[in-house]
């Protein structure tokens, strides 16, 4: 990059980099380094040490300015971080003294007459360029909006603002210039491709290991997590015979084995890194791009709720440069397999590591005036689409494409999609026949359905999956070859299904004892498992090394593999020996339980399946003998309201009676999978989620009383009526401090309305001189139920307004209620002492949603006529409004049902027979799906297709729609199936 060019000389660039880590800072100095040796003046706007930049650039044309404009993710450990602290931190950072921070940096670009800005990647330094009327750069592979989005959804949505504003701060970035292993980042207006931007070596592979006096001879692991898990003590046996490893960010207190070398805090590490054999770390942009660029396997730990990662992460074993340990295989020292693994691959990235000249040249054509935009993108894609972001890492189980493809095509790919995500499936006779040759159906019957036929014919291909490496893509390859492992295909194998659920009407009363109306939609799960005898299966690895190590000889082993996981950055595979359920000579406790499962929170997952072994053996005495291999594949999404958890609980406890021999009735296996789910996983939700996987019927509403879980039978669903189901894209969680918080204040109610009946009774009593064998004239029968009520549901809505909706305060602090009351007496929620939960609507919703089923249940079986359905809808109106003022709600499903309503009271609407009559939030609130009912017929359909249009249209984000209905896992039963001439399959 030449100066003889007539241009203005030298240029001044103001290059602010982001506080999160140095993997920024470190690819900053390479592009800096450029600029300056073309005579170009840099100030450097960062909070990163001086030596991260004075290491590699010595020069007068290098300023250094240490003020931190943003803060990044904050760590809650090295591996994890914190959704919650992160948006609070950025905030405090960058939010609070946005004006200040804008005034003093628009002075001072001014000042040092910048031309041009470049951002790594703050937002606001884009907004302060546009102020003080400089052009402004970004050189990134990801930006905070999209990182923040799904922390927003995790938060709460009192953190949107700053979504917004960030994605405001980049569309005023004149263009993009984008890294490899990006993520969608629509708020800029065009983009420009580079190369990897890597540090240069300046010692090669020989000098390296001769200053630290290592032979060719000896492998080297460099262990680079950029700060390592707190308590964590490296053990010398942790490492193979001969190995040495060389660790980055030491303390200096801390004590390392004779084979681990601590490096010096300000080592160059390019140099060493190319020196050594693998690295072991948690993924980076600066870790995975000098992996790559010096071909040196990587075996990584993931990290949990950094974005970022699974782009990363996909591009690092696209080209074969990458291996993943479980973290606690880290934590425990079971290295050993991972890194002999590692030493197999052959890193192929050809893409160039020049990206630090490329970029500096093209900051430098742009500082000198010349234009790189190209009106190819009108700027739309900006502040809407910025919250959409974080959903799309939580895409369709099964249509998670390899991270560059799914970028350039996700608008085709969602604009195609008009409904759910199994609509899609052809339900011929073509799919049928072909499953039959590939599957001898011992017993079960597949009953029609097309995603049963398409998991059998998933599971056929299996054992071929080593072969289909070219023609799929690499996620879904590394869950299929984990898969193909699993089972023997000359045994048998059973499989079962479960569907997710649509809330018609109930929600959150269950847990109050309501009515409750649901329906299970057509998403389901399939769970496809074996039974193996101890010694006999087919380990993976790490699981071989595990044993090898413990030297037990032939004992039961778990071993999952989830499809989909990834979409939600998860691990795709989960084993664990069956005897670490055990404490001795009992089954470990659920607290035990709930902290083995959430030591890794990447593989957190597990408990949803697993947990369901524990369950059966300490509430039926269940003992396992045997090795058990499973297979999960849901197309229920996650985060949506529609109970993707109780399906795979469903599913998978299915699967574990059905190949033990274990006889479950529905209703029994429903109340069992709720204890997964309490206890386990430790998410405190009702019963009505598992019992309507398990007991619902197609085309059915399942009628349940929650005390605790009374089947009142199956309503049909009328011809004329028909329910939909519009995915918000808020992700919904029944694990969220939200629910649980409304839960928590309705059992507060509920012990504060028993105290005030017994006072009453009391009263009522001493001062009319009566006994408890005059009551029934006097009411004081009544007061005597309401002082022992079980269920705030068995309070009818008239005797709540007569007594207590007056005396129940709004709100109340969680120590004030337990100095009076004691208890809540909830056995699966804690009372924080320092909140202040919302008591009277939460206390009142259950009371009053429990009568509007009731008189939805009876207008279903009413005449049919335009009143009914009238009825039907203003009870759903009813039910979302009460969500609603509990603080359930939110502004995604507030839009659709107001969407709903706009389409109810239309001209045309009017002027022909109404078509779509209501609309409520459903299950545990705070986003999630809306449920709709309206006429069966095509110009219902055609309505709900146009809201799913206008969603889209004000928020970027396409909704899936749920129609259909499909039966529950207790009339699929199971199939026993055989693989047809496995002998020459295998």
């Amino acid at each position: 990059m030449g100066v003889e060019d007539g241009r203005k000389h030298p240029l001044v660039f103001a290059y602010y980099v982001t506080g999160h880590g140095f993997g920024h800072a470190t690819r900053v100095v390479e592009v800096v380094r450029h600029l300056i040796n073309a005579g170009h003046d840099v100030h450097v706007v960062t909070g990163a040490p001086d030596f991260v930049f004075t290491t590699e650039i010595q020069s007068p044309r290098l300023f250094l300015r240490k003020v931190l404009l943003d803060c990044g993710a904050v760590q809650a450990d090295a591996l994890t971080v914190d959704r919650l602290a992160s948006l609070e931190k950025y905030s405090e950072t960058a939010v609070v003294p946005r004006d200040s921070i804008l005034e003093t940096e628009v002075e001072w670009l001014n000042s040092i007459k910048a031309d041009l800005v470049v951002s790594d990647v703050v937002p606001v330094a884009c907004r302060a360029a546009a102020n003080a009327g400089i052009r402004s750069v970004c050189v990134t592979n990801f930006s905070w909006d999209f990182i923040y989005a799904e922390y927003v959804m995790a938060a709460g949505i009192h953190h949107r603002s700053i979504v917004w504003q960030i994605a405001e701060d980049y569309s005023h970035c004149e263009f993009l210039i984008r890294l490899p292993g990006y993520c969608p980042m629509p708020a800029y207006r065009d983009v420009i491709d580079v190369p990897l931007v890597v540090r240069r070596l300046h010692k090669s592979r020989k000098q390296v290991r001769e200053e630290l006096g290592v032979g060719e001879d000896v492998k080297v692991v460099i262990l680079n997590f950029g700060g390592q898990p707190a308590g964590w003590k490296l053990k010398e046996e942790y490492l193979p015979s001969g190995w040495l490893c060389l660790v980055c960010g030491a303390s200096n207190s801390q004590d390392l084995p004779p084979n681990f070398i601590k490096l010096a805090k300000d080592v160059y590490t390019p140099d060493l890194i190319a020196a050594s054999d693998c690295m072991l770390g948690k993924i980076g942009y600066g870790t995975v791009s000098e992996a790559l660029a010096y071909k040196l396997p990587f075996v990584f730990v993931r990290r949990d709720y950094f974005n970022e990662e699974p782009f990363l992460r996909n591009m690092l074993e696209q080209y074969q440069g990458g291996v993943e340990m479980i973290r606690r295989d880290l934590l425990t020292g079971h290295w050993r397999p991972y890194l002999e693994r590692a030493l197999t691959l052959r890193p192929c990235y050809e893409g160039g590591s020049n990206g630090g000249e490329v970029a500096a040249r093209i900051l430098q054509d742009t500082a000198s005036g010349k234009s790189y935009i190209s009106n190819k993108l009108s700027g739309s894609r900006r502040l809407r689409d910025a919250i959409v972001l974080g959903y799309q890492l939580q895409r369709m189980p099964g249509r998670d494409l390899w991270i560059p493809d799914w970028y350039a095509n996700a608008e085709t790919e969602l604009g195609l999609r008009t409904g759910s995500p199994t609509a899609e499936m052809r339900d011929d006779s073509f799919l049928m026949d072909s499953c039959q040759e590939d599957f001898e159906v011992l017993h079960g019957d597949l009953l029609g359905l097309p995603d049963t036929v398409s998991f059998l014919k998933s599971l056929a291909k299996l054992d071929a999956a080593y072969d289909t490496v070219k023609n799929t893509g690499k996620r879904e390859i590394r869950e299929r070859i984990a898969a193909a492992a699993l089972f023997d295909w000359e045994e048998d194998i059973f499989v079962t299904r479960a569907p997710g659920r649509l809330d018609v009407m109930g929600g959150i009363a269950d847990y109050s004892g309501s009515l409750v109306l649901q329906m299970p939609i057509r998403e389901a799960c399939h769970v496809a498992i074996q039974k193996i005898h101890p010694g006999k299966e087919r380990l993976w690895k790490h699981a071989q090394a595990r044993k090898l190590a413990k030297g037990d000889g032939p004992t039961p082993v778990l071993q999952i593999v989830s499809f989909g996981s990834e979409l939600s950055n998860r691990g795709p595979t989960f084993d664990m020996d069956l005897s670490d359920f055990w404490d001795g000579e009992q089954p470990m406790s659920y607290e035990k339980a709930r902290n083995y499962f959430a030591q890794d929170p990447s593989q957190r997952w597990a408990a949803f399946v697993a947990g369901t072994i524990l369950v059966l053996m300490k509430e039926l005495g269940i003992r396992f003998e045997n090795s058990i291999s499973m297979l999960v594949s849901s197309a229920v999404p996650e985060g949506k309201g529609v109970s993707s958890s109780a399906a795979i609980e469903v599913a998978s406890m299915s699967a574990i009676a059905a190949v033990h021999g274990l006889k479950l009735p529905p209703r029994e296996l429903a109340l069992l999978c709720q204890k997964v789910e309490n206890h386990v996983v430790g998410a405190p939700c009702g019963v009505m989620d598992q019992m309507t996987s398990a007991c619902g019927e197609s085309n059915k509403l399942l009628a349940m009383v929650c005390q605790p879980a009374e089947v009142l039978g199956l309503v049909d669903i009328p011809s004329h009526i028909r329910f939909w189901g519009i995915d918000s894209g808020i992700r919904h969680s029944v694990g969220g401090t939200d629910y649980g918080s409304v839960r928590v204040g309705a059992f507060m109610g509920r012990r504060i309305i028993k105290y005030i009946a017994s006072t009453l009774l009391s009263q009522s009593l001493s001062a009319n001189g009566m006994t408890p064998d005059d009551v029934e004239e006097d009411g004081v029968e009544l007061l005597e139920s309401e002082a022992l009520l079980d269920y705030l549901c068995n309070l009818s809505p008239h005797r709540y307004e007569a007594l207590y909706s007056k005396v129940l305060p709004e709100t109340l602090l969680g120590e004030t209620f337990v100095e009076k009351y004691a208890d809540h007496n909830d056995p699966v929620t804690v009372i924080d002492m320092k909140r202040n939960y919302g008591l009277r609507a939460a206390a009142r919703h259950p009371i009053y949603e429990n009568f509007r089923v009731k008189a939805f249940k009876a207008l279903l079986t009413s005449a049919t006529s335009d009143d009914q359905l009238t009825a039907l809808g203003e009870l759903m109106y009813q039910c979302h409004y009460s969500y609603s003022a509990c603080e359930l709600g939110s502004d995604g499903t507030d839009r659709l049902v107001q969407l709903v309503q706009e389409m109810q009271h239309s001209k045309m609407s009017k002027s022909v027979e109404g078509t779509l009559y209501g609309a409520k939030i459903t299950g545990g609130g705070s986003g999630g799906t809306v449920c709709v009912v309206g006429r069966n017929c095509i110009r219902s359909s055609e309505q709900i297709f146009e809201i799913q249009q206008k969603y889209k249209s004000a928020t970027g984000y396409l909704p899936i729609i749920f129609e259909g209905s499909s039966p529950g896992a207790g009339k699929f039963g199971h199939l026993r199936i055989r693989r047809r001439n496995a002998s020459n399959k295998n």
